[in-house]
Formats: structure tokens, sequence, C-alpha cells
């Protein structure tokens, strides 16, 4: 089970485990984003580019750091809704090949008038293998809070006695 409100603490930073990008996923980001750009499908075009070869889309990374957050676990069963995404910067290109983890820091967590439920705030920093960080922004969850959690448990139906 994930991890209430109350659970997270101001300052708190946790790391996800690593995954890499691979060729495949930018193909496979760039079909079903519909964005087809030459600097992520075209190896040519982007190795006479400033870059030099390709690149991951930038929301492609925004995906990965959503994908990275639901390994680490915090909010299993606990999440209510994404509430949205602030300050969100590309500081580096992602290659193809480039090892990355998440890393957050826990910036705020509030109960909202609503006592079942609250808010967390975390910074989210896309890293790589070189320790550089190729993005970053604030990411807001809503979340039960342990009351909300002993209220959804209470209304759960007796499972069926064998």
């Amino acid at each position: 089970m994930g991890k209430c409100v109350e659970d997270f603490t101001l300052g708190d930073v946790n790391e996800s485990p690593a995954r890499t990008v691979t060729e495949t996923d930018i193909v496979m980001y760039s079909w079903i984003s519909g964005d087809s750009n030459p600097m992520h499908t075209d190896a040519e075009f982007a190795r006479r580019s400033p870059i030099g070869q390709r690149i991951a889309h930038g929301t492609l990374g925004m995906s990965i750091v959503t994908g990275l957050s639901a390994r680490m676990g915090d909010f299993d069963g606990t999440a209510i809704a994404a509430l949205g995404v602030d300050e969100w910067q590309f500081l580096a290109p992602i290659f193809i090949g480039d090892t990355v983890r998440l890393r957050t820091t826990v910036q705020g967590a509030k109960i909202t008038s609503k006592p079942d439920r609250g808010v967390v705030v975390r910074l989210m920093e896309l890293v790589n293998q070189d320790d550089t960080v190729v993005q970053r922004g604030l990411m807001k969850t809503m979340a039960y809070t342990r009351a909300g959690m002993a209220g959804r448990a209470a209304s759960e139906p007796e499972p069926a006695a064998n």
C-alpha cells in the first residue's frame, strides 16, 4: 500500500530504480504522440544538427518520470488524482542509451478542507547516468489521508466465506 498524505515529510528525498531509454521507446512514442520531428526520427538529420544525434521527445521524458514514480509505489492505492505539473524544465537532451532515474523531494503535503484527502507536491528530477538533471518540475497529487483510507476500508464489503 502506498503512503497517505500524513506520511510525506517536507524535504524527504527518494530515488527510483533506473531505466535505459531505447530507440524503441522513441519510435513508439513518436507513433503514439504523432510527433515525428526528424530530431527524434531521422538519424542523418539529427547527426547534422547542433546536437549531433537523435534525442528523446521532451514529453517522453515526462512520461518516463510518471512511470518511474509509479515504480516507487508512493501512491499505490492512495492516489486520487494527478492535479498538475508546474514549472517543468527541459534542461538537457535525453539520448538513446541514456540511463535515467527519478529523484523526488517532498515540497509540501497538506490535508484539504475535506479531511479524507490532501495534496502532495513533489519536486521531480529526471537524472541521467552522469548525474545530470535533464528535466525537472513540480507534480501535485491528490491522495487519501489515513482517515480517508480507514473510511474506504470500512465501506468495502466483507469477502465471501468459502
